[in-house]
């Protein structure tokens, strides 16, 4: 068999067991970088440090470390590399045409992502139902309830779900037991039995319906400020907003003025635009429900995560298949 090494970029925090001893069963060499710079990194790739790699893990939290796998970082890597098994749901940081027009294949996290994400989504949800913020800032100070004003049930209110994915058909269940009603829009509809009774309606239906609207999709060109101000114009007066999907969504900006209005009533965002940078008005609304980016933030959650991701690498190596590769490479190859 030719030479099959595997490259871990940054740390693992659970599977360092995993990695040592089953990777190192399957792949003809181990490498690391446990740290470093993009321009180190890319110095490393072509002075050869890394040849015979032919899959490597990655993750959204190593892209500090690498920056983005776009064409100048893709035409650095060693020309061994096939496969790119990234730990994270979300994966705009990596250019899937690019590396589909250089023959490497490129798998995610999804399903491991599901529930812990869809937890926080009711958190948030519930948060921004009740408008917790006001007074969980104001007992911190002393000021009891502070500037108290009455929630809302989730009872009988109409969730729409953008984006009825794995984590969005996880977020209508737990919503189902709080009583609503669910409604999605996706470029296609659902089979009936995933469906699980949601109504399938148009986008503009969607924002014109939905009490709550929840984002649960893919960032990328064609999704990047699916909300902004002729979306949230043909909402609800009084509409919630939750986001933890990815912040480029929503133009901010957008939100700020909306949330300020009245328009939208309250938002939880678990997820920003300019992540670690949140925009100064959304701080300053006391009707936004604020978590900086933990929906996936679970020892369980985690650990399934960095699973997934080693035995994408070892099915990659031994049998050169991921098991969860991103749907825009499987959709190319079933048009083939």
């Amino acid at each position: 068999m030719t030479q099959r090494a595997a490259l871990l970029i940054g740390n693992l925090a659970h599977t360092r067991e995993e990695w040592e001893i089953e990777c190192a069963q399957v792949a003809s060499k181990l490498h690391e970088y446990p740290d470093g710079s993009r321009e180190d990194f890319i110095s490393k790739c072509k002075s050869g440090a890394f040849d015979g790699v032919f899959a490597l893990y990655r993750s959204n939290d190593s892209n500090k470390i690498t920056g983005n796998f776009n064409d100048e970082l893709l035409d650095a890597l060693p020309k061994s590399l096939k496969f790119i098994c990234h730990n994270g749901a979300g994966y705009d940081n990596i250019d899937i045409p690019a590396c589909t027009k250089r023959g490497i294949q490129v798998s995610s996290t999804p399903v491991a992502v599901n529930d812990a994400t869809a937890d926080v989504a009711m958190f948030l949800m519930l948060g921004a139902l009740r408008n917790v913020t006001q007074c969980f800032q104001a007992v911190r100070q002393g000021n009891w309830r502070g500037n108290f004003s009455l929630g809302h049930d989730p009872k009988n209110k109409t969730l729409g779900i953008l984006g009825m994915g794995g984590i969005g058909s996880a977020v209508a269940t737990r919503a189902k037991a709080f009583g609503m009603k669910i409604q999605y829009h996706n470029r296609t509809q659902l089979p009936a039995k995933e469906e699980d009774g949601a109504k399938y309606v148009s986008f503009e239906e969607l924002l014109k319906t939905s009490d709550v609207l929840s984002l649960n999709l893919s960032l990328n060109a064609s999704t990047r400020h699916i909300i902004g101000k002729e979306q949230f114009d043909m909402m609800k007066n009084g509409v919630i907003i939750i986001n933890t999907a990815r912040g480029p969504l929503i133009d901010e900006a957008a939100l700020v003025d909306a949330l300020k209005s009245g328009k939208v009533w309250t938002a939880g965002l678990d997820v920003f635009e300019e992540e670690p940078k949140i925009h100064q008005g959304l701080l300053q609304c006391e009707n936004a429900v604020l978590l900086p980016h933990i929906g996936t933030a679970t020892y369980e959650t985690q650990r399934g995560m960095e699973l997934l991701v080693l035995d994408n690498l070892k099915s990659a190596i031994k049998g050169e298949k991921l098991l969860t590769q991103v749907p825009e490479q499987k959709q190319v190859r079933a048009n083939l």
